[in-house]
Formats: C-alpha cells, sequence, structure tokens
C-alpha cells in the first residue's frame, strides 16, 4: 500500500508538517495522528503545525467536519496551546477546515492557500 501521508519536523522553526496524498478519509486523518503519537513525533520541541493536503482529496462529509474538532480535543495532551496551519488548494476543501475551525478549543487551527502563509500564521 503506497503511503498516503509523510512527517517532516524543522527544528529551526519548531513546526512538524504533515504531507498527504491521494484521496484521504477521516479515518485517514485520525490513523496518521496515531502514527505520530506511536512514533513519539510530537515532542516538547514541537510548538505548532503545518498539514499539507495540496497533493490530497478530502473524502470527508461537511457534515462531519466535528469528528476532526472532537478527535484533536480527545487528544488535547497533544495540541493544546499550538496552532495547526491547514493548506490546500482546492476550494471544495477548504470547507473542512473552515468548519473545524469553528470548533478550536484549547489549540488553533486555520486554512491557508499556501504553506509559506501557515508558517507564518503559526509562527506568530
Amino acid at each position: 500500500m503506497k503511503p498516503y501521508f509523510k512527517y517532516h519536523f524543522n527544528s529551526s522553526l519548531g513546526i512538524l508538517f504533515k504531507y498527504y496524498y491521494g484521496n484521504i478519509t477521516l479515518t485517514d486523518i485520525e490513523n496518521s495522528w496515531h502514527y505520530a503519537f506511536q512514533n513519539n513525533l510530537i515532542t516538547d520541541n514541537v510548538t505548532g503545525f503545518v498539514l499539507d493536503y495540496s497533493e490530497a482529496n478530502l473524502n470527508i462529509n461537511p457534515e462531519d467536519f466535528y469528528k476532526i474538532s472532537d478527535f484533536y480535543k480527545q487528544n488535547i495532551n497533544y495540541f493544546n496551546h499550538k496552532k495547526i496551519g491547514i493548506v490546500t488548494n482546492n476550494p471544495k476543501d477548504v470547507v473542512i477546515p473552515m468548519l473545524v475551525e469553528t470548533k478550536d478549543e484549547g489549540y488553533a487551527s486555520h486554512p491557508f492557500s499556501t504553506i509559506e502563509s501557515a508558517i507564518d500564521w503559526v509562527l506568530l
């Protein structure tokens, strides 16, 4: 099976980048985070996240957006007081991160069209 995500930690920025590929479901998002948890990728050195969906398609029903924010809240020990910049250049896919942002509690998320914009916001 071809991997649908990869991680990269930029130590000078303190940002953990996650790149997604192909068709992505809610289960894929949760499983990719569980991979990070199990492999100790989210250390004290991680100050924020940039999730890049520019090479992916979100196969998520917009009515299910709250499941993503619920997941972050259930795992708040990893996301507490951190920013999550979400990059997508597909207009239909930006709806999900916009809806998730409305349910942010304990963390902050925001959609962007470029990685540079997401980085700038995460570092603010």
